[in-house]
């Protein structure tokens, strides 16, 4: 099985690409991002490869990383989502927006995809809400109001959901709160309160002045 190919970019077309391995040419199938990241034809490209061996054909499929490959493997466990989505849902989102908006329960995040409908949104987020790294949040998260002691657990998640709920309610998408929030979160640590933690998302988001 192939897991890594290096060599000199031979051509390019849409939705695939040639590598030239001393003198034999692999053709990998990517998405739109990796496409867009490639040097010019004849340089010297690496691809994280996924092999898909069936009765009728081998086909490899390229990414300029690991985390990309391992997002791609992770998305097609979901049902619907075939390798053809799979790269469609990489070409429209980078991996990292794609952990931040299932982290962040925001299927809307994949409206913009061609072949994912709502439901398949839907199913995305459930099914892999806990199969994809949790966003770490401060261990002592936080205190809930101004005089009050710091708190964890819970407690610490319904302060993050509260300030992200305030930031939509203000007009931001869902999964561009949670991560200002999460940054937000990390940033002040223990001596947030939520007012400070939805001021600091705000400064964050370019919604407010210092």
């Amino acid at each position: 099985m192939i897991a890594k190919l290096r060599g000199l970019l031979d051509s390019t077309g849409d939705g695939w690409a040639v590598v030239d391995v001393s003198g034999v040419g692999y053709m990998l199938f990517c998405g739109a991002r990796t496409l867009a990241g490639l040097p010019p034809k004849g340089e010297v490209v690496e691809f994280a490869v996924e092999t898909h061996v069936r009765e009728d054909h081998i086909h490899l499929y390229g990414f300029s990383s690991n985390a990309d490959r391992e997002m791609f493997r992770t998305l097609t466990t979901v049902q619907g989502v075939g390798a053809k989505v799979g790269l469609a849902i990489l070409s429209a989102l980078s991996a990292p927006q794609v952990g931040q908006a299932i982290a962040a329960g925001d299927a809307s995040a994949f409206k913009k995809v061609g072949g994912v409908g709502p439901k398949l949104a839907a199913r995305l987020v459930t099914e892999l809400k806990d199969k994809l790294p949790a966003v770490s949040l401060p261990g002592h998260m936080l205190a809930t109001t101004a005089g009050e002691k710091k708190t964890n657990g819970a407690a610490g998640a319904n302060i993050v959901e509260e300030a992200v709920s305030a930031l939509v309610n203000l007009g931001y998408g869902r999964t561009d709160a949670f991560g200002a929030v999460t940054r937000a979160a990390q940033g002040v640590g223990g001596a947030a309160t939520l007012p400070a933690l939805i001021k600091s998302s705000l400064r964050d988001l370019g919604g407010a002045d210092g």
